[in-house]
């Protein structure tokens, strides 16, 4: 199945000059959605982890029924004040200024083996920061996975874990 055909564009989106890649499509439809979950859970499966750590919000769309799928624990990233209960936080620089993400202090298990995932890789930035959240709190980050990686965008290069896509775009 060409998964591609699931993926809607739409040009401008959030802003003027952005074409977003949207998954809502692929949601939408049983058998791409299912075709989806099991070739990430192929590309998952080999790092034997504990524990999935999916990141806000479109993250938590694809890593908490692949957590389930594979039979391991799923973890929040959120931005920050969003979790309840203590929190380690996280701040990281953007392109113009910075953002932080937290993730509950007592959900991951120090040591815990973990993949993090989101929907899409553009810059990395984001995934790059889930990555040092989580090393943070004394798990081992043993790979990333998202759905969608935007080649072009070269985010693979912030990500020092064994990264797996399992759809990517060069422009």
């Amino acid at each position: 199945m060409d998964l591609k055909l699931h993926i809607r564009t739409v040009p401008d989106f959030p802003k003027p000059g952005i074409l977003f890649y949207d998954i809502s499509t692929l949601l939408a439809h049983p058998a791409a959605w299912r075709a989806c979950v099991d070739q990430l859970a192929a590309a998952i499966r080999p790092h034997a982890p504990d524990m999935l750590v999916g990141i806000e919000s479109r993250g938590f769309l694809v890593t908490a029924p692949l957590a389930l799928e594979i039979g391991c624990g799923f973890a929040m990233v959120r931005k920050a004040g969003k979790l309840p209960g203590a929190t380690r936080p996280h701040t990281y620089d953007l392109e113009y200024g910075s953002d932080t993400i937290e993730v509950q202090n007592d959900i991951i298990p120090q040591g815990s083996r973990v993949v993090v995932m989101d929907d899409l890789l553009a810059t990395g930035g984001t995934l790059a920061a889930a990555i040092s959240l989580t090393r943070e709190i004394g798990a081992e980050v043993v790979a990333a996975a998202c759905i969608i990686e935007l080649n072009f965008l070269e985010g693979r290069k912030r990500i020092d874990v064994p990264f797996s896509s399992i759809l990517s775009y060069d422009s």
